[in-house]
């Protein structure tokens, strides 16, 4: 409580005008900032024909496992871009999560799920890190229920007035740093970053809000893989973030790291070293 939190380490080492802009813009989305991002593909899709003949054929290395591949470790070796506001202070997350979504089956109708994990760039492969998400897929298009699951069906018997009482006290709870780590862990919202894949389903990309609930200060949203005027196969990404988490300038080379590692994917294959004060 009052500059602690179970899933955060306040920011002390800020300019005045940075520690200023939470009480200028209170909220998140007083404070969202948009870009698109064009990545080339082919260098891609060249080294996942390599690499997936190695791997078993219902678990292939796809675009989208690069893209979390490059955007875990782009939180680890920029920490700036993984941090929060709460109660009008910049707070750094203690680890990196990715969560991001998925139809249970792909025909118009099928219930969406939300997958989020806890990445370690640090000391995992790309592989491994395949292998992980395939596991957590699984259990999810299974139907089993996650902690958040169960947490939001129980409140749902509830009347709609108390669902906004309990809310209320819960985003206070918050507010203070007082709710519990196994509680943050669990909920898909407290994250680094959340993404989707509407290139699975042949869409563009598209502009997402953040949530005021919840932690996570980027949305990325990858869209279909295009052909360009030169011939070669390029996707893009679309970005929101929350701006009072760091400058545009920090968080424009931090993108720019994503890009330049999925155009080289090699980059991708072994654990990176941490930032030396990690």
């Amino acid at each position: 409580m009052f500059g602690k939190r179970p899933d955060a380490t306040l920011v002390r080492d800020l300019s005045a005008m940075r520690r200023f802009m939470p009480y200028v813009s209170p909220k998140r989305n007083d404070s969202l900032f948009y870009m698109n991002q064009e990545i080339s593909a082919d260098a891609a899709y060249e080294f996942l024909g390599q690499i997936n003949k190695e791997r078993p054929r219902n678990r292939p290395i796809t675009l989208f496992h690069l893209y979390l591949r490059a955007m875990s470790m782009a939180l680890l070796l920029r920490p700036g871009v993984n941090r929060f506001v709460k109660a009008s202070r910049l707070w750094q997350r203690d680890g990196v999560w990715i969560t991001f979504s998925a139809k249970r089956k792909l025909i118009d109708g099928a219930p969406m799920i939300t997958i989020k994990r806890r990445f370690h760039p640090e000391r995992e492969t790309l592989a491994e890190m395949t292998d992980a998400t395939y596991v957590q897929l699984k259990a999810g298009r299974a139907g089993k229920q996650t902690t958040s699951d169960r947490e939001m069906k129980w409140m749902l018997r509830l009347p709609g007035p108390l669902i906004r009482v309990a809310l209320a006290i819960y985003r206070l709870g918050d507010h203070f740093g007082l709710v519990p780590r196994k509680m943050i862990d669990a909920d898909p919202l407290y994250t680094s970053v959340f993404v989707a894949n509407l290139g699975s389903i042949n869409y563009p990309a598209g502009f997402h809000h953040l949530w005021e609930y919840g932690t996570a200060s980027v949305f990325g949203v990858m869209g279909k893989t295009d052909r360009g005027a030169d011939g070669g196969r390029k996707f893009t990404v679309a970005w929101t973030y929350d701006e009072r988490m760091e400058d545009g300038l920090y968080s424009y080379h931090t993108l720019e790291m994503v890009r330049h590692w999925i155009e080289n994917p090699e980059m991708l294959v072994d654990p990176v070293e941490p930032p030396e004060d990690h």
